[in-house]
């Protein structure tokens, strides 16, 4: 059986399930996953070569990254 997507999640077009800030602000820590809505990501890590880096937290499996 489905959910319907709430206030703590919602379906991109392309299927992905995003978590949004709430859950994560009620889940009560980060996962380390790079999720998109984190509310616990560090500041941006800038490499040598002035390249950006996603803020603070390692991409994984789960959550779609940044667009």
């Amino acid at each position: 059986m489905a959910s319907t997507p709430n206030e703590h999640y919602y379906i991109e077009k392309n299927g992905l399930i995003v978590f949004t800030e709430k859950y994560h602000l009620d889940r009560g820590y980060c996962c380390h996953n790079g999720c998109r809505h984190c509310p616990y990501k560090k500041k941006p890590i800038e490499k040598n070569n002035g390249e950006t880096l996603a803020g603070g937290t390692e991409s994984g499996s789960g959550e779609a990254l940044p667009e």
